[in-house]
């Protein structure tokens, strides 16, 4: 039996590496219509995607557009490890916690 290692513990390639296992069996088990798997796999991409990014590149009080959300805006009140704790403008006002590797910056042009 092999021990998965953690997020954490990998180096950028493995990460990559690691993200695009995950990509290619998302698309498998969507192709063959398992919803619950292809969610599954596509929560674990994202959550490694945030191992590529800084947290100090995120700040605190500022707005970012969420990825595969548009015009839905999250405003961060606190970064704790890999996600962003804030909520959701526009709408009720509840604190919910997201990868930082699902939001985007508003500056950006895409």
């Amino acid at each position: 039996m092999t021990e998965e290692k953690r997020y954490s513990d990998m180096d950028e390639q493995e990460l990559r590496t690691e993200i695009a296992r995950l990509k290619e069996q998302a698309r498998k088990a969507e192709q063959l219509g398992i919803v619950n798997e292809f969610a599954v796999l596509e929560r674990k991409a994202i959550m490694a995607a945030a191992y590529l990014l800084d947290p100090n590149d995120f700040k605190k009080g500022e707005v970012y557009r969420i990825e595969g959300d548009p015009n839905v805006y999250f405003q961060i009140d606190y970064l704790k490890g890999r996600f962003a704790w804030g909520y959701r403008l526009g709408g009720d006002k509840y604190t919910e916690a997201l990868p930082i590797s699902m939001l985007r910056p508003l500056k950006e042009g895409k």
